[in-house]
C-alpha cells in the first residue's frame, strides 16, 4: 500500500484542534503545556495503530519506533506562542503516514523546537549537544523551569532512544519564506540549514536627568545603540551575502524612563550564514564597531557569551533521493535552496546523515496565525518523502 493522501490531510487538520486559536488556522500550542501534552498523547496513539513502538524519553521527545535499525522521519508539534498549523506538524504528520506505507521507517516528534525555553532544545538534548541538567534550570518568559514544565509528561517517559538505532533522517517542513512561493514551484531540496551566533551587547553609559543634562555632556547608552545600528549594515556590506541575514532584538533599557537619560542599553545580536569563516568574520566587525561607538560616546561596552549553532551540509544520498523524488512528482517546479532558519536536522547531524525537504508557505508567512500552504503542495511532499524513502529502502 501506498501512502493516502486524504488520511494524511485528515490527520493533519485533526492535530490543528489541539491549540486551535479560533483565528484561521492558527494553533497556540507551546511546549509542555495542556494542548501540547494532549496531542502527544493522541500521537502516541496514532504510532501505536500504525505498529510503531512508542517511546518518550525524559525530555519529552516522542518516537514511534520501527523493529530493527530503521530511517527516521519527523519534525516537532510544539508551536510559538501564536503559531501556524503547519510549522513542524507537517514533518511529523508526513513521517507517520509514510512509515504506515513502508516498513523500517521510524518517526519522531521532537520537544520545545520552538524554544520556550531554549533553541530547538529537545533535538538539542537528545543529540548530547545540550545536558538535560542545563535544560532543566532553563526559564520561559514567565520564569518557569524546564525541570517543572516537563514534570507534565512525566507518566509518558519509558527511556532513552539511542540516535544509533537510525540510519539517517530526513525532515519535511514549510519553507517559512517565499521563495517557492513566489516562484509557484513546489517543492525545495535544502542544501544547506544556515548556522546562528547570538550574543548579548551592553552600553553603558551614565543615567542622568533628562531636562538638565546638556546634549554635548550625556553618556546616553542609547544613543550608543542607535549609533551602532546605523553603521552596521555598511560595516557588514563588503563581507555578506544575499542570503546572510542579521538582527537586533530583545532591547533593555535601564531605567527606561521618559524623564531619565538611559544609562545602560542591552540588546541581542543575532546573525545567520551557511559559512562559518563568514559567521566569524562578522563577529569580528560586530565587536569592533561596538567597541569604536563606545569609545566615541563615552561608554563602556561588554559581550556575553556567544551561543550559536554550526552551518550543516545535507547528505548528499539522501538528497539526491530527494532530488530525483523532486523531479518524478514536481517537473521542473522544484529546486534546491538553502534553509535559513534552524531546525532540528541540525542537533541529529551530530550522529547521522540528515536531510531537509521544503513546501511553499502561502506568502512567505510563519510563526503566524495566517501560516498556511495549499493542499496540493502538502501533498506533493508527501509523495516526494515517500518516493526517497522507498528509494533509500531498496538501495
Amino acid at each position: 500500500m501506498g501512502v493516502v493522501p486524504e488520511r494524511f490531510l485528515a490527520d493533519l487538520h485533526e492535530l490543528r484542534g489541539f491549540g486551535a486559536s479560533g483565528v484561521g488556522k492558527g494553533v497556540v500550542r507551546p511546549a509542555y503545556s495542556a494542548a501540547d501534552v494532549a496531542a502527544r498523547r493522541w500521537l502516541a496513539a496514532r504510532f501505536e495503530e500504525a505498529g510503531l513502538r512508542v517511546a518518550v524519553d525524559a525530555l519529552g521527545n516522542l518516537f514511534g519506533l520501527a523493529e530493527g535499525r530503521s530511517i527516521l522521519l519527523g519534525s516537532h508539534t510544539d508551536s510559538q506562542p501564536e503559531g501556524g498549523w503547519l510549522d513542524g506538524a507537517l514533518g511529523v504528520m508526513a513521517a507517520l503516514e509514510v512509515a504506515r506505507a513502508t516498513p523500517g521507517v521510524s518517526v519522531v516528534s521532537f520537544q520545545d523546537e520552538e524554544g520556550r525555553f531554549g533553541v530547538t532544545t529537545g533535538s538539542a538534548v537528545w543529540s548530547g549537544h545540550l545536558a538535560l541538567s542545563d535544560a532543566d534550570a532553563m526559564r520561559d518568559a514567565q520564569g518557569v523551569t524546564l525541570g517543572a514544565a516537563r514534570a507534565a509528561m512525566a507518566d509518558m517517559v519509558t527511556g532513552a532512544v539511542d540516535p544509533a538505532r537510525f540510519s539517517g533522517f530526513i525532515e519535511l517542513h514549510i519553507e517559512q519564506g517565499a521563495t517557492l512561493d513566489t516562484a509557484g514551484e513546489q517543492i525545495g531540496v535544502v542544501r544547506d540549514i544556515v548556522g546562528i551566533r547570538d550574543m548579548k551587547i551592553t552600553f553603558e553609559g551614565q543615567q542622568n536627568h533628562a531636562g538638565t543634562t546638556a546634549m554635548a555632556v550625556r553618556r546616553d547608552a542609547f544613543q550608543g545603540l542607535s549609533a551602532f545600528n546605523a553603521a552596521l549594515n555598511d560595516r557588514l556590506r563588503n563581507v555578506v551575502t544575499p542570503s546572510t541575514v542579521w538582527t537586533i532584538g530583545h532591547v533593555s533599557l535601564s531605567p527606561n524612563a521618559s524623564s531619565i537619560v538611559p544609562g545602560k542599553a542591552t540588546f541581542s545580536m543575532q546573525w545567520r550564514d551557511a559559512d562559518v569563516q563568514r559567521l566569524k568574520r562578522m563577529e569580528e566587525i560586530i565587536r569592533a564597531l561596538a567597541a569604536e561607538v563606545a569609545q566615541e560616546r563615552g561608554l563602556e561596552v561588554s559581550f556575553g557569551p556567544m551561543l550559536g549553532l554550526e552551518p550543516v551540509a545535507m547528505d548528499g544520498r539522501l538528497r539526491g533521493a530527494l532530488e530525483t523524488a523532486a523531479a518524478a512528482v514536481a517537473p521542473e517546479r522544484w529546486r534546491v535552496l538553502p534553509s535559513g532558519a534552524l531546525h532540528d536536522a541540525t542537533n541529529v547531524a551530530r550522529h547521522m546523515p540528515v536531510a531537509m525537504l521544503f513546501v511553499p508557505s502561502i506568502g512567505g508567512i510563519s510563526h503566524a496565525f495566517e501560516e498556511d500552504t495549499d493542499e496540493d503542495d502538502l501533498v506533493a511532499g508527501l509523495e516526494v518523502l515517500a518516493r526517497a524513502v522507498e528509494a533509500l529502502s531498496a538501495s
